[in-house]
């Protein structure tokens, strides 16, 4: 049995309910309560207009069962969290749909905050349409809790002729040792977001996962019985590239500034060599270069390839991302919503919202899209990316974990081989209620 600081911890790890019970929002139901065929309320994180779109077309597809609105989130995945988490802990009847980045998955669904996954939907969502990363991100604890909408993983993106230069042949698989030696080599900077934020514990697990382990080896066992792989040949292995990227300047003078946008940046300047981020690269690239900001040059030298290996002899585990869809728990509507649901993530709207978004689909029949595969010619490195796509740590506590790798591995000059059991340890004592953040 759960000690009382482990069921104290679980509670707490369940999206900060105290946040809800001591500042209730105003539950917004009022749309449900209309005369006539009710209207779904669906909650999503900002886009350029794509699930706004498909709010229309469902709402169409259903014949007049149900109508959709869409309300926007917060942009950043932190605060999205925190908005969802207080509605649902609220009992807001107005949580029809909802777009959740994976990680706050297993934190919504283990206090039952999000409803049940109908059977039919379930195995949808682990049939052979889906790509592996993007089934891995809608479980916990052995079960389908979300339903996979679209999909997002990291590519190595490189410059043809620094790669040239260097001696890489980037049509074979490389190492995080091979890109450095060839930073070194041709006297240009790496692409690594270095930055204190959501994104170091992004490339922290990915390294960890391409390394053969995990951050939290066992996610559904009680706050004092976590067990974390920080600590192991992977993570300390994890953490020799970051420090050494850090203490040599290999990622440039800004390092402890660069976002996903800020690398990009940097990636186009004259520095630039090879850089891991998200697709969103080629189209913002693209349109730099219509609107006149950046040489064409700098998009014709642009190449993809997968995600750098810890070790030759092991394939990478680059970082999943994107989008999943749940119902909330208090629902009026769950039978509808989920409908609804089954008619957004069809192969032919998930393609509709790449082409038009610049977001990956979970559906490889999408990926065979003609204006997927004519507006993206990386698609197919981008589906096998995502069947290789690991998840970050799915645990009811990603919270804390997350925010203690973002603390403890920035500055990346500070970090060394003693930095995950450090980390690892910071970690179990903020579970214990021994530390706070």
């Amino acid at each position: 049995m759960p000690s009382d600081v482990s069921q104290k911890r679980r509670r707490r790890g369940a999206v900060g309910l105290a946040l809800a019970l001591v500042a209730p929002l105003a539950l917004a139901g009022c749309a449900n309560q209309q005369n006539g065929p009710p209207t779904l309320m669906w909650y999503i994180n900002p886009d350029d207009g794509g699930q706004a779109e498909l709010a229309q077309r469902c709402t169409a597809a259903s014949g007049g069962k149900y109508s959709i609105e869409t309300s926007v989130l917060p942009r950043d995945a932190a605060s999205q969290r925190e908005q969802l988490a207080r509605r649902l802990a609220a009992g807001d009847a107005s949580m029809d749909i909802m777009s959740l980045d994976p990680p706050y998955v297993p934190e919504l669904a283990n206090p039952g905050f999000l409803a049940p996954v109908p059977e039919a939907l379930q195995k949808a969502s682990l049939s052979d349409d889906v790509v592996e990363g993007a089934k891995r991100g809608a479980q916990w604890d052995g079960k389908v809790v979300a339903v996979p909408f679209w999909a997002n993983t990291q590519l190595l993106w490189y410059r043809k002729s620094v790669a040239q230069k260097a001696g890489l042949d980037m049509n074979q698989p490389v190492t995080w040792s091979q890109l450095l030696d060839a930073v070194r080599k041709t006297d240009t900077y790496i692409g690594v977001q270095g930055i204190r934020g959501e994104s170091m514990t992004v490339w922290v697990n990915a390294m960890i996962e391409s390394g053969g382990d995990h951050i939290v080896r066992n996610p559904t066992e009680p706050a004092d019985q976590i067990d974390l792989g920080l600590d192991s040949d992977a993570g300390k292995a994890a953490a020799t590239i970051v420090g050494t990227i850090g203490r040599d300047g290999l990622g440039g003078p800004g390092i402890t500034t660069q976002d996903e946008n800020v690398t990009m940046q940097n990636w186009q300047g004259d520095h630039g060599s090879f850089m891991v981020n998200w697709p969103f690269v080629y189209a913002a690239t693209q349109s730099a270069v219509e609107q006149g900001s950046l040489d064409r040059s700098v998009l014709d030298d642009m190449g993809w390839a997968q995600y750098p290996r810890m070790s030759a002899d092991r394939p990478s585990a680059p970082p999943l991302g994107g989008i999943m869809l749940g119902v909330g728990s208090h629902s009026r509507h769950p039978d509808l919503a989920f409908d609804a649901i089954t008619c957004i993530t069809k192969p032919e709207n998930q393609a509709y919202y790449f082409v038009s978004n610049g977001n990956p689909p979970s559906s490889i029949k999408a990926f065979d899209d003609a204006a997927v595969r004519e507006k993206y010619p990386m698609a197919p490195v981008i589906r096998t990316a995502l069947e290789n796509a690991a998840p970050r740590p799915q645990t009811p506590y990603y919270n804390e974990v997350s925010t203690a790798i973002q603390q403890g591995y920035t500055p990346l000059t500070v970090v060394t081989d003693q930095t995950p059991a450090q980390v690892a340890e910071f970690i179990r004592r903020v579970l214990r209620g021994e530390a706070l953040q």
